[in-house]
Formats: structure tokens, C-alpha cells, sequence
């Protein structure tokens, strides 16, 4: 349905079919059109009758909000209401005032509450809103023209006028403007890594794809519908004529963009609850004002009776308890956040989803090139007597990388020990029949074990050649044992043995790689032993061969070529008449060969999720190949001598783990945050990467595959969410699923993703996670955070920063919360003990609270990590910012803070060293005093509130934040300018200079302050050894627990047809 269309039932809902199942014949036939119709396409009068049937191929965009929508969502809280009501009083004191020292301080407040108003409120529009881009970013991919055929004619239309029937032309390079049913190909095959993740083209076929039976036409992978090509993907190569079967919001990417919007934006826990203070703030505001009001207007022997001074003080008291800094310094801890996750390769798109990594308790990741290096590697070789470990981290090319290592790998995988040959080829990467939905990456895969009753004599000779157990293999034997793989290939090594500009096989490419960081130079090898003729590689006989012009390290013959091949390993085992001993080069090097050991060896690795590659060798006369000759498949397995290959040994090929990732993995499960992966690959290799990572162990022992989950009930897979962390075989429908039954069980569930599947799932997630080397544009734009470098690692590092978050702003409460109650409860408490005036004016509060938010409050919203921060578990769900014990901190701090500044000013006021002052004087003195005691009072709280329970008494203050002294530094020279400067001291701030007694009175209660918040901590260090919960981790009756959403594992609508994208992950 396009845009801007009334709410109405667009036909296409109801016309769908299962296109894939149905024969060209029957398409036609079903979308009401003539039998000649692919060469006369529509009518100009049928299609304009189509389009305002079914509405133009455009996908449904989101109502976006507006500006003053956005402004209104700002300053629609209660502490502005409040603000701005003081503003208007203050503008009314302004116009009837006589004075004019109060007329420019009712201006001058007037001019600061706006300012402030205004700034919080460009802030919060410019952090919002980045969500709105996905659908924008899901628009831009599709095609903005297509050829089609109208009234018999080839025409070029924009593609938003195309609509169910219209036969489109499809050709190398143009992105398909609709789903089409495919009835004319010609060597085509479309690139769909943008939808499916899946990066090798998919061939194209116009024959109807026959259901399984049992098999709803629905459950029909998308990689299988080969007759179909889908909107926004790529004709990689040929060409090919469709039929358009489905178009805007009703093809596969449009169903996408109708879950993006269907996502609402739900604020955070923080937020949440800074929500929840402002009302409890505005209450209490009310009441200290209103008391505050009573008693300038009652008790105040200056103020008695005096209705307009009496209701200017309550507001003063009303400014000082307001904390105007509070959202500005929230977002600035957010900020800084951000920037030091930035820097660490984690970039974070919505500033309050920061807060959001603190609380996750499950990690869903992505296995390839998240949790792996995304580069496949030689990981062990085995020959006839030895095995050898390949360091497949090494940087330097040195043949110690090879290590002999007898016990590595030597025995089936704990997991497959009961499986048969067939059953462990069936669960792994050597399937023939590749992962679902996609044909097999891997080309030699393997088809058939039969490893019954072979035992007997598959334990090799325990030999010490070439090298001890332990010991490393020469250069030399090396390059002989990895010749076949290296010199049996047209691949190209990228850069540096690394990806870039690499070509060919994965596979293939992982021996090239170990060969060139064990020293080997490859190129100078291919030119020692030129390629005479070859065998190209067929996915019927799975395998490749070559012939060479031999070395004399080959130490052939006379008048002998040396042949290689390379290929499926249980074919290469029937076509082997020798094994070379220990990988030795040399026909006398040669022995019978051992059936059993070898099939034994690729059951074993292929247990571990390893893909097995056999390389063979055998010498062949010269006379019997002549240069450039292209032979057929019976060179190799059509010889009348029949079994005539040696065997040299087994490569075993993986994507390992990315190191830093199992640190990763531990840190995590230290922190009481389990890991789950979700990959699309085969479940052995998938159990044999957890197992490696630390994910699978004997509480997580096995993998669950997706076909498994959607047979699952609701109940049964939130039961299997707890017990299993590894995910095979899943589809993006999987992903939601597995997301909904976490956050069902009270779980905060952070999930990866990089394709346009994978959309939805991010969405759904607490924390969605998108790739930034290897996603997509709307994958990224339906994220949270972006990972720069696609790595695990630096989803646990921003999981930390999270943490930090939380403590900081519970630090930034301690901090500013003091400050702010401190100043109205001065002003009230000034009067009780009767002093001659308020002790602090409202713009020497105005001036504080922002002042100390910016610099002070900043100071514990960058502080770092603290110790055993990774140590404890995750915040619960619905867990108070302030918590029993941080509350009682607020208001020891408070009491703390009061005390000393109308200790201060009531000290000043009867001090007999001013007994001969004016009483203007004697207030300027003793508003100067009470104000610097709270400015540097803040400070002490301040420093002492950076280390939750270590002691500040101790030169760690000094380090560790720099901005810790150079915010007191700014705020003491700012104390001291707006002191001593004649006119802003007394016309604005109500003050003047002070002398040494008011210092020493300053820094006597800023020292008293420290002191008593180190004690704090004393009391607080000895209730935590008693087991008491003074980091208010445990939930308590102030504590909101999340309601069961019945609802909770209901899938988002259109989320059924996500099940025909598979994922390769």
C-alpha cells in the first residue's frame, strides 16, 4: 500500500500465493492474465487499473514526529513547569518593582531559567531520533527504475509504477524492482546478501519447486526458491524475464520494513526513573516551598507578614531544590560514555542505551567474524603416524608455527562418540548437503563414512619422523607435505597472507595462508613447478588435479610429471593405493595404505566441526599428458591401474575463535552475563566453536538447531532458552523467537545481526547489536550499537561501560542531589534560627546548581571502572536508581551539607568582629561565607564520592581522573572571581570580598565535610563484611518488578514469513 493511502485492506494481502510451488502456466494463470502474456505484458488501461487496485510499489513510511512535537516531548515534565513558574513570578517582580537592584536580579534569573530550559531542550532533540532512519535506509536500496513490458513494448518505468503482473527484464547488474516469479533465465544468479546474509549468488531456475511432504509451501527455505528473485537484490551474473507476484510493503523486504515500524521506541529504566523522581521532587518542592512560605511569612521577623517578599523566598527555595543540571549532566555521562566506547570500536546510536549494557544478562551473538576471525584456517594436518597444530594466530612466517602434537584433536568429539559416520556427517560441515536453505560453501564435502568395525587397526606407528611429539617440522617438509594444496589451486593470496584482494576458495586459500606464514614463498614454488595440465574442479566428482613439471625435492622419477590432487577425503582415501610415510616426499617413502586409520581421522576431525580436505600425490609418465592439456575426471578416477594416488595427509580447515573473544567470554561469565550464539552453520561445528570459546560446557553440554525450535511451543523454548547456548541452523524468525522467550523468562537480551532479516530481531532485542565491517545500512539504522570492528570482545567491553554508567550516576546523584536540597533547606532553615536574611540568593543557587552540575556533577560521570565492577552480577530488572542506601547517603549529605552553610552564615552573622557593621554589610559578609562554604563543601562530597567504599584519604585521589582537579580548580577560581569582583560580587550575586575569617571558616567546614563522608564510608565498609546490601543491588519494596506480559512471546505481525531467510552465521 503507498503512501499517504487510507487504512485499507490492500488485496495483495488476500491474493498471495506459494509462487515457487506453481509452474510459469499456473502463475499466469493465477494472476488473471492472457497465455501470450510474457511477450504482450500488460495494457497501459490493465496496468493503471492494477496500480489503483493494489497501490504503487512503495514501501509505507513512518509518521514522523515534528518539530514542536519533538520540543513539546522536552519540556513537557514537571521540574519545568516549575522552573518556568518561578520565571513568570520573577518577570512579574521585574515589571512592579521600584528597586533596581532587584529588577536586574528578577531579569537576570529570568534570562539564566530559559537559558537552561533551552539548552536541556536542544540537547534531548539532538540526541533523539536516529530510529526514524531505518525505514529510510530500507527505502534507499530499492530500485528507482525497471524495463518492462507494456502493451508488447520494452519500456523503462519508474519502479514505483510497477505492479502484480508486469513482466520485467532483468539483466547483469539491476536490482530487481519487485518479487518475481522467474519464467526465462539465461545463466542468471542474483546477489541476495543484503536480504539473507548469504554472500555467494544464487543460481536461478524457472522449474516449480516441489514441496517435501508434510511441508507447508511456506516452510520452503528462501535459498531454495530458485524461480524467485526479490526486491533489492542484484543480478550478479546473466539475465533473465519475471513476473512481479508481490510489490511495496508485500514483498520480502517490504515485510521487513513493516516490522521496523511496528517497533515503538520504549524509554530506559533511567529515564524511566528520572521521571519517576521529578514527580517525587515536585511534591517535595511544593511542600519545602509552601513550609518555606509559612515560615517567612509567620515565624521571619524580617519577613513577617510581607505576602510578596514571603512568596519570593518560597521560590527561592523552590530554584534551589530544582536540579537544572540534572538532565544536562545525565546526558553528559551518557556522552562521555559513548565517546570511550567509540574509541573502543563500540559506537553507540541512542545515548540512554547505554544505560541498557549495564543490565543485559544474555549476550545472542553472531558466530562468523563476531565470535570468529572470519577467515578460514589450516587449524591441524595429519598424516600417516603424526598430527601437527598450526598456530593459526601467527603474525610471523616461521615453520615453529607447525607444532607435532599427537593428542590434539586424536579422538572424536565428547559429543558425537554414539554417532555413526553418516550421523557425524550429517551434523557437520562436510554435509554434502550444505546448511539450510543454501548450497554448501564448502565444495568438497564429503559423502559418505562407514567407520563400523574398522577399529582395529587404525592406530598409527608411534615413529619420531619427521620430528618428536612436540618438536616443530622443517620449512622443507613442510612445503613438500603442503605442496598439493598449494600448487592444486588457482587461488591468490591477498596482501600480506591476509583477506585483502585475496581470491578463490576459502578453503583452498586457508593452506595457501598456513603455508606462507611457515616461510614458504609461494609464488617463487608455483614457479618452480609449472602447471602442465589440470582437472577443474566439479561439484559431480569433488575434486581437483594437477600436473607438474617436478622439483628435485619431489625426488621423482625419470621422465616422470608429479601429479596433485586435492579433494573430498572419503573419495580421496578410495583412489589412494600408498600413503607417504610421515608425509615424506619420495617413492620410497611410500607404503600400503591404511583405509581404516584414514576414514577414522576424517570421522574424527569432521566430530569437531572441522572441514576435511585429503591431499594426494603420485608421479605419472611425461609421454602421457602433454602441456595445457584440459583432462576429464577419468584422469584421476578412470585409470585402468585403478588405485594408483599416495596419500599424503588430511587438512583440517576451520574459522577458529578470535583469541581476545574467549578473555571476552570468561569476563562475561564472571560477570554473571551468559553467552549464546546463533549461527546458521551445521550443529557439530557450532557445539566445536562453544566448546572452544567456553560457551558449551557441562551445564550448556549441547546445541539446539532451529528446525527443532519451530517445532517448539512456546513453554517448551523458553525452557530451552535456559538450557541451551548454542543455536544451529537458525533462521531470523529463530532469532525473535529465541529474543522473546529471554525477555519472557526476565531476562535483558543483547542480540547481533548484520543482514536485512535480521531487522526485526535487533528491534525486538533490549540491546540490538549490528556488524560495521560486514552489515547492512538497515541493520545498522535498527540497532542500538554498532560494532566497528565486528568483534565479540567489544560487546563485553561496552556491557562494562554500561556498568559504569549506572555507578557514575548514582555517583552524580550522591553529588548533586546534596548540593540542591542543601540550598532550599538553607534558606528554610536560615529563617528557623532566625537569621537576618536568606543565607544564599536565587541566583548564587541558580549559579551553584548549574556551575556544580557541569563541572562537580561531571567529575563522577567520567570516572572510571572501578575495581570488581565485572565481578557481580547484572542490575536486576526494575532496580531504583536510588536504592535504601544510596537514599540514605543523599541525606546524610544533605544534613552534612545544610549544617555547615547555615553553621557558616549563622557563625558570620553573630561573630563580634562584624558586631559593628551595617546589617548590609554584615548580610554581604555572611552570604559570602555560607556561599563559598557550599561551593567548596560540594567539593569535598565530590572527591570523596569518586571511590564508592576505598578511602580518598590516600593519593589515588590524585590520579585516575584528571577532571577531578581540574573541575575544583575551575570552581575555586570561579568562587574567587565572582567573590572579589567589584559589582558582580554585590549587584548580582548579593555578596562581598571576604577576609581571613571567612576563609577559615570555608575551609574548616570543607575539611569537617570530607571527614565526615570518609566516616560514611567506615560504617558502610563494616555493614558490607556483615553481608548487609549497601550497593542496593537486592530488590527491595521500592523496587518496581516488571508485570508478566502475557503477550511476551507473541510475534511481531508478518514475522512468520522471516522463516524463508536463512542465516550463515
Amino acid at each position: 500500500m503507498g503512501k499517504g493511502k487510507v487504512e485499507e485492506v490492500n488485496p495483495q494481502l488476500t491474493e498471495q500465493s506459494p509462487w515457487h510451488t506453481m509452474t510459469v502456466e499456473q502463475t499466469i494463470q493465477q494472476l488473471g492474465l492472457k497465455s501470450d502474456h510474457i511477450k504482450t505484458g500488460l495494457s497501459t488501461d490493465e496496468a493503471a487499473s492494477r496500480l489503483a487496485k493494489y497501490g504503487p510499489n512503495e514501501m509505507t513510511e513512518k509518521v514522523k514526529k515534528t518539530l514542536l512535537q519533538r520540543i513539546w516531548a522536552q519540556v513537557n515534565n514537571v521540574l519545568v513547569y516549575v522552573l518556568l513558574i518561578v520565571a513568570v513570578v520573577s518577570v512579574i517582580q521585574a515589571c512592579i518593582t521600584d528597586d533596581p537592584n532587584t529588577r536586574f536580579t528578577a531579569w537576570f534569573q529570568v534570562a539564566l531559567i530559559l537559558s537552561v530550559i533551552c539548552l536541556n531542550t536542544w540537547i534531548g532533540i539532538y540526541q533523539e531520533g536516529n530510529a526514524e532512519k531505518a525505514a529510510d535506509a530500507l527505502k534507499s536500496m530499492l530500485s528507482s527504475e525497471a524495463r518492462v513490458v507494456r502493451g508488447g513494448k520494452s519500456i523503462m518505468i519508474p519502479a514505483g509504477g510497477i505492479v502484480p503482473g508486469d513482466v520485467c527484464h532483468l539483466d547483469l547488474g539491476d536490482k530487481i524492482p519487485a518479487d518475481l516469479r522467474l519464467v526465462s533465465v539465461s545463466n542468471m544468479a542474483t546477489g541476495e546478501a543484503a536480504l539473507t546474509g548469504e554472500s555467494v549468488p544464487i543460481d536461478k531456475t524457472t522449474d516449480a519447486i516441489p514441496c517435501k511432504d508434510g511441508m507447508d509451501p511456506d516452510q520452503v527455505p528462501l535459498g531454495d526458491r530458485k524461480n524467485m528473485s526479490y526486491s533489492a537484490t542484484l543480478v550478479a551474473t546473466g539475465s533473465g524475464v519475471g513476473i512481479a507476484v508481490s510489490t511495496g510493503d508485500f514483498t520480502q523486504i517490504g515485510t521487513i520494513n513493516r516490522l521496523v515500524n511496528q517497533t515503538e521506541t520504549v524509554k530506559t529504566d533511567v529515564l524511566r526513573q528520572i521521571d519517576q523522581i521529578s514527580k517525587v521532587l515536585f511534591v517535595a518542592i511544593c511542600c519545602m516551598s509552601l513550609t518555606t512560605f509559612f515560615v517567612a511569612f509567620f515565624y521571619s521577623e524580617t519577613y513577617d507578614g510581607d505576602a510578596l517578599i514571603s512568596v519570593n523566598i518560597a521560590l527561592t527555595c523552590a530554584v534551589a531544590m530544582v536540579p537544572e543540571g540534572l538532565e544536562a549532566i545525565v546526558t553528559l555521562t551518557y556522552s562521555y560514555a559513548v565517546k570511550v566506547m567509540a574509541s573502543q570500536n563500540a559506537i553507540v546510536r541512542a545515548l540512554p542505551a547505554v544505560e541498557t549494557l549495564g543490565s543485559v544478562t544474555v549476550i545472542c551473538s553472531d558466530k562468523t567474524g563476531t565470535l570468529t576471525q572470519n577467515i578460514m584456517s589450516l587449524t591441524a594436518f595429519v598424516t600417516s603416524n603424526a598430527r601437527y597444530k598450526n598456530n593459526v594466530d601467527a603474525s610471523e612466517r616461521v615453520p615453529t608455527n607447525f607444532v607435532r602434537d599427537d593428542t590434539y584433536l586424536a579422538e572424536r568429539a565428547k559429543q558425537t562418540l554414539k554417532k555413526s559416520g553418516s550421523q557425524i556427517l550429517a551434523d557437520g560441515p562436510n554435509n554434502p548437503q550444505g546448511r539450510r536453505g543454501h548450497d554448501p560453501s564448502f565444495h568438497f564435502t564429503t559423502d559418505s563414512l562407514h567407520t563400523a568395525g574398522l577399529s582395529d587397526s587404525i592406530v598409527p606407528s608411534p615413529i619420531d619422523i619427521p620430528v618428536k611429539n612436540g618438536a616443530s617440522p622443517s620449512m622443507e617438509w613442510i612445503q613438500s607435505a603442503l605442496s598439493c594444496g598449494v600448487l592444486c589451486s588457482k587461488c591468490v593470496l591477498g596482501e600480506n597472507g591476509g583477506r585483502a584482494g585475496e581470491i578463490g576458495n576459502p578453503t583452498e586459500l586457508s593452506i595457501l595462508r598456513a603455508s606462507f606464514f611457515s616461510g614458504i614463498d609461494i609464488e617463487e614454488l608455483k614457479n618452480d613447478s609449472p602447471i602442465i595440465a589440470e582437472v577443474p574442479f566439479s561439484s559431480d566428482y569433488k575434486f581437483m588435479a594437477t600436473v607438474h613439471e617436478p622439483t628435485a625435492k619431489d625426488k621423482a622419477p625419470a621422465g616422470k610429471y608429479i601429479a596433485y590432487v586435492k579433494g573430498a577425503p572419503d573419495r580421496m582415501v578410495k583412489l589412494c593405493k600408498f600413503q607417504a610415510k610421515s608425509g615424506l616426499a619420495g617413492e620410497e617413502n611410500n607404503e600400503e595404505i591404511n583405509e581404516a586409520y584414514w576414514i577414522e581421522q576424517i570421522a574424527i576431525l569432521s566430530s569437531h566441526g572441522l572441514r576435511v580436505l585429503g591431499l594426494c600425490r603420485a608421479f605419472i609418465d611425461k609421454k602421457s599428458v602433454k602441456s595445457g592439456d584440459q583432462l576429464g575426471a577419468d584422469f584421476v578416477n578412470g585409470r585402468p591401474e585403478g588405485k594408483w594416488l599416495t596419500m599424503v595427509g588430511l587438512c583440517a580447515i576451520m574459522d577458529p575463535p578470535r583469541p581476545e573473544c574467549v578473555q571476552a567470554i570468561k569476563e562475561a561469565h564472571r560477570a554473571g552475563v551468559r553467552v549464546a550464539m546463533i549461527t546458521g552453520d551445521h550443529k557439530d561445528t557450532a557445539t566445536a566453536i562453544g566448546h572452544m570459546l567456553g560457551i558449551v560446557d557441562e551445564k550448556y553440554a549441547e546445541a539446539v538447531t532451529g528446525p527443532e525450535l519451530d517445532a517448539m511451543t512456546d513453554d517448551e523454548i523458553r525452557k530451552c532458552v535456559t538450557n541451551h547456548n548454542v543455536f544451529a541452523r537458525a533462521s531470523p524468525q529463530n532469532k525473535i523467537r529465541i529474543v522473546k522467550a529471554l525477555q519472557a523468562n526476565g531476562d535483558v537480551a543483547s542480540m547481533t545481526g548484520d543482514g536485512v532479516n535480521d531487522a526485526p530481531a535487533l528491534k525486538a532485542a533490549n540491546m540490538g547489536v549490528a556488524m560495521g565491517k560486514e552489515g547492512t545500512d538497515v541493520a545498522r539504522e535498527a540497532s542500538e550499537m554498532i560494532l566497528a570492528d565486528d568483534n565479540f570482545a567489544t560487546i563485553v567491553y561496552a556491557v562494562k561501560q554500561g556498568r559504569v554508567v549506572w555507578d557514575n550516576l548514582r555517583k552524580v546523584l550522591l553529588v548533586n542531589t546534596p548540593i540542591n536540597n542543601s540550598q532550599g533547606l538553607s534558606v528554610l532553615f536560615g529563617m528557623l534560627v532566625r537569621l537576618p536574611s536568606t543565607p544564599i540568593t536565587s541566583i548564587q543557587i541558580l549559579y551553584s546548581n548549574f556551575i556544580c552540575a557541569v563541572t562537580l556533577g561531571f567529575v563522577c560521570a567520567i570516572e572510571p571502572a572501578e575495581d570488581g565492577i565485572m565481578d557481580v552480577a547484572p542490575r536486576r530488572v526494575g532496580k531504583r536508581l536510588i536504592g535504601r542506601y544510596l537514599f540514605l547517603r543523599i541525606i546524610y549529605g544533605t544534613i552534612l551539607l545544610t549544617g555547615v552553610v547555615v553553621g557558616s552564615a549563622y557563625i558570620v552573622d553573630h561573630a563580634p568582629r562584624y558586631a559593628d557593621l551595617s546589617v548590609e554589610e554584615r548580610m554581604y559578609k555572611m552570604r559570602a561565607t555560607a556561599f563559598n562554604v557550599l561551593d567548596f563543601g560540594a567539593m569535598s562530597i565530590t572527591m570523596s564520592a569518586r571511590f564508592s567504599y576505598l578511602t580518598s584519604f590516600h593519593p589515588r585521589i590524585l590520579y585516575g581522573n584528571p577532571a577531578a582537579l581540574y573541575s575544583c580548580a575551575i570552581v575555586a577560581v570561579l568562587q574567587i572571581f565572582t567573590t572579589y569582583t567589584p559589582g558582580l560580587n554585590s549587584f548580582v550575586f548579593g555578596m562581598k570580598g571576604m577576609d581571613g575569617f571567612g576563609w577559615g571558616i570555608t575551609f574548616g567546614f570543607m575539611a569537617i565535610v570530607f571527614f565526615m563522608m570518609e566516616m560514611e564510608k567506615v560504617v558502610r565498609r563494616a555493614l558490607r563484611a556483615r553481608g548487609a546490601d549497601t550497593e542496593d543491588r537486592e530488590m527491595s519494596v521500592f523496587d518496581s518488578v516488571p508485570p508478566q506480559n502475557p503477550d511476551a512471546m507473541k510475534m511481531p505481525k508478518g514475522a512468520s514469513k522471516l522463516n524463508l531467510q536463512e542465516l550463515v552465521h
